[in-house]
């Protein structure tokens, strides 16, 4: 889970944000606990101290991203890093953000399952008009995800393997928070 930003256009930590009784980040890792993954990786960067609190114990590993300024796709590397000192055999990982109020487990579960179904090396969220996460990546990925940079995330590798993709309908998934009017318009929802 790639959370380290620092949430500039909100202006306080959206991995905070209440919402149905629970922060975002807790949602995002209860769900992420409650799904057929293995393991799940957790990457803090601005503010891990204060954010940490809300998810410490159980099936959590808190990763600090400490060079979080240099975008998502230090993340990336760091959890993906993080995720193969921990378990060497990992078939594929599955990237999420925690502002995504209606990822599910289920949700994870389908990526899964379409990845097994089609064995596509990537299995990304179809929002509609646009796909972006969760998305899956099979193993086979790992190393051209350690090469990226800045803060592209792997939407790069999606579109270099463009033909090798296959989505998950998840029509809620372009609902993400930004900022405090996302955050309003979720909040009357």
């Amino acid at each position: 889970m790639l959370a380290a930003g620092s949430s500039s256009r909100l202006g306080k930590p959206k991995q905070l944000l209440q919402y149905h009784g629970k922060t975002l980040l807790k949602h995002a890792v209860d769900e992420a606990v409650g799904s057929l993954a293995g393991i799940l990786v957790v990457v803090l960067g601005a503010g891990t101290n204060l954010v940490s609190n809300e998810i410490k114990g159980g099936r959590v590993k808190i990763i600090e991203n400490k060079n979080w300024k240099e975008g998502m796709a230090s993340s990336v590397r760091i959890g993906l890093n993080a995720l193969l000192r921990n378990k060497q055999d990992i078939d594929a990982v599955i990237f999420m953000v925690c502002d995504q109020p209606f990822v599910t487990s289920s949700l994870l579960n389908d990526l899964i399952a379409k990845q097994e179904e089609t064995n596509k090396p990537i299995v990304t969220s179809n929002y509609g008009e646009t796909i972006g996460p969760p998305a899956l990546f099979h193993q086979s990925l790992f190393a051209e995800l350690m090469e990226l940079k800045g803060d592209v995330g792997a939407r790069r590798i999606i579109q270099l393997h463009s033909d090798e993709v296959a989505t998950v309908f998840f029509p809620d998934g372009k609902i993400d928070i930004d900022t405090q009017k996302d955050y309003d318009v979720l909040k009357k929802r």
